[in-house]
């Protein structure tokens, strides 16, 4: 127990008082004669004893009634040490994201979330809070209400470790304030739980869904193209087992152009395709229906017109492997002589070859310099006879280092990097037993430059600086069989793709996604992205002949959009939320330590006001003052012995 005024029970000491004057009666009791008489010395010795009880039974209540006033007036009290700080802070963090759309047993779990908390809140506080999208400091309840009703629906979700950085950057640094984490959740599966902040508490409501089936659209790709006719395919998969068949449709903006059923019976996961006619500026959607999460039951993808990468080899050597590997739909391939090279195409290329030049004259070195500046791909490949004075001068602007001399020694091309963006997406699993090519002879580098393939004593056989590249070896056949090794194909391929990365068919929004769009744009002319509500300014770089366009959080919104400049529309785009918020997997928040967890949001709020509560007695022990005030008045009145 604990008082308000403590230091008005010292008033107990007067307790003594009245216990002294008892002890220490100062009247003198005068002898007066009287007969012997054994009966009544006996009556009066009886008497005197129940006097005597009388007087102790009075005093008692007196003591106890006057302790009872001086405890009612030092305000005793019960509370904990949480209710008797007064410097309190409450952060609330409500998860907004996709999985949040699921129904629990009262509606979808965001909403029934924000309802309970909306009812539970008192005007009187003020607050922080912060979904995956929205942050709010020391804000009063009323605003936050707002906040509340507005919030919607998102492709982001915070870990429990972002949740806890997040909170810690909102409270303030005073470490004598009662801190509290309050998180609602359904605790999707991302990571494992960390270990908690000494310096403040967490209560949290895990939230759970009644039915955790969810279908959904998770990729679609072109399967062939053949004459005017595409072949589309769509992997849809179910997470759990689903009874029924589901129909998926197929739109060309709001024109249905096809209509078929999954069976899920046999796998959760089912491939289905879709034919049409190919046309320019395809703007497809696919829809299910089921019975899941929503979000993910659309899916966009944009066809446009195909557009040619344009590759360019300067020749000294034989070209015919070039010829080959770009004799391809997507490429658009020039091969010139370098003695009879034309140089007013170099900037409208997008990739350039130098195919063992025994010699670069200064002026393709300002050409290329400047072609690479402004976001050319250029791949060099030496001659063993090369005039090094002069392919130095263009590999110290290009910043791949420089070539020293010549060995002439067999080497295995033994190591390829399949982390680099080239190889990346090449390899199912990275192979140890590859036939590898081999050279006979390569030059010595001096370079800071990556290494994308290397012998197998780690010297480097291709190096990479930004958008150009250099091989140390000649690829001609009396020098390597590296033209008839299946690794040239990914390497020389990808190297030119590279070059323009057109736009694919579809994007995830919330990753970095980086795309080129061939158009040149005079001096203060964008390109934007356009749907039917909104327009979107998109990072971008302007090139020669491209404008480089990157994307990350925005757009915020799956659709499909316009690339445009001006008012003309120039390629179809198209972005879909991330997928992964449907897998509908939990941690269990028992197995977070340190940590409260709480059975529903009335609950947690009933339990933080208990242990925020200050139970006052006061009033009991004035009570019990004038109960013993009572006793006493009825001894003096009714005990008469």
């Amino acid at each position: 127990m604990q008082f308000k005024h403590p230091e008005i029970l010292y008033a107990l000491f007067l307790l003594l008082i009245p216990i002294f004057i008892h002890l220490f009666q100062l009247r003198r009791f005068q002898k007066v004669a009287f007969t012997n008489v054994a009966f009544l010395k006996k009556v009066s010795i009886q008497t005197r004893k129940s006097s005597q009880l009388k007087k102790w039974l009075t005093l008692l209540t007196r003591l106890l009634a006057l302790a009872a006033i001086i405890i009612a007036f030092a305000q005793p009290f019960k509370a904990s040490k949480t209710a008797l700080n007064a410097n309190k802070e409450t952060v609330l963090y409500i998860d907004n994201s996709y999985s949040m759309e699921a129904k629990g047993a009262n509606g979808a779990l965001l909403q029934r979330a924000i309802q309970d908390v909306y009812v539970q809140l008192k005007d009187d506080q003020k607050i922080s809070f912060f979904t995956n999208t929205t942050t709010k400091k020391n804000i009063a309840v009323p605003n936050l209400k707002n906040n509340l009703l507005e919030t919607g629906y998102t492709q982001k979700q915070f870990t429990p470790s972002q949740i806890l950085l997040k909170a810690a950057q909102l409270f303030s640094k005073d470490k004598s304030a009662n801190k509290r984490l309050i998180v609602i959740s359904d605790f999707q599966q991302k990571e494992v739980f960390p270990e908690i902040p000494e310096h403040f508490k967490v209560d949290v409501v895990q939230l759970k869904a009644a039915n955790i089936t969810n279908v959904a659209i998770d990729s679609v790709y072109v399967k062939t193209t053949s004459g005017n006719k595409t072949q589309l395919e769509v992997l849809v998969s179910a997470n759990n087992d689903v009874s029924s068949t589901i129909p998926v449709s197929l739109y060309n903006g709001a024109v249905l152009m096809a209509k078929t059923a999954v069976n899920f019976s046999e796998s959760k996961s089912q491939k289905i395709n879709f034919d049409f006619e190919n046309t320019d500026g395809f703007k497809g959607s696919l829809i299910l229906n089921d019975t899941g999460l929503s979000y993910d039951n659309k899916f966009y993808f944009s066809v446009n017109k195909p557009e040619k990468i344009k590759v360019l080899s300067i020749n000294k050597a034989n070209s015919s492997f070039l010829q080959r590997l770009f004799n391809d739909i997507e490429f658009q391939y020039t091969a010139q002589d370098s003695r009879n090279l034309d140089y007013s195409i170099i900037p409208k290329q997008n990739c350039i070859i130098l195919n063992e030049l025994t010699g670069i004259p200064a002026s393709l070195t300002a050409a290329l310099n400047e072609f690479s500046k402004n976001g050319g791909t250029l791949l060099i490949i030496p001659n063993n006879e090369a005039n090094l004075t002069g392919y130095n001068v263009l590999l110290n602007g290009l910043r791949l280092g420089t070539l020293n001399s010549l060995e002439s020694k067999e080497k295995k091309i033994a190591k390829i990097i399949f982390d680099h963006p080239i190889y990346k997406e090449v390899f199912e699993k990275r192979v140890v037993n590859f036939q590898f090519p081999k050279v006979n002879s390569f030059f010595i580098t001096n370079t800071l430059a990556t290494s994308i393939l290397k012998f197998e004593d780690e010297k480097p056989f291709i190096i990479a600086s930004g958008n150009a590249f250099l091989a140390t070896a000649a690829f001609n056949d009396s020098n390597s069989n590296f033209t008839s090794s299946p690794l040239i194909v990914p390497t020389l391929y990808n190297i030119a793709r590279q070059s323009l990365q057109l736009p694919q068919l579809y994007y995830t929004i919330g990753n970095t996604n980086t795309y080129a769009v061939p158009v040149s744009l005079i001096q203060d002319e964008i390109l934007s992205l356009k749907d039917s509500i909104t327009s979107i300014i998109p990072l971008q770089q302007t090139k020669t002949n491209k404008v480089l366009i990157t994307t990350d959080d925005e757009p915020a919104v799956a659709n499909n959009y316009t690339i445009t400049k001006g008012e003309t529309g120039i390629k179809g785009i198209s972005y879909n939320y991330s997928r992964a918020e449907g897998a509908l997997v939990y941690l269990d928040t028992k197995n977070w330590n340190g940590v409260k967890t709480h059975r529903d949001i009335p609950q947690l709020f009933e339990s933080i006001e208990e242990e925020n509560n200050i139970t006052e007695f006061w009033k009991w022990f004035a009570i019990a003052a004038f109960l013993f005030l009572l006793i006493e008045m009825l001894l003096l009145k009714f005990y008469k012995k």
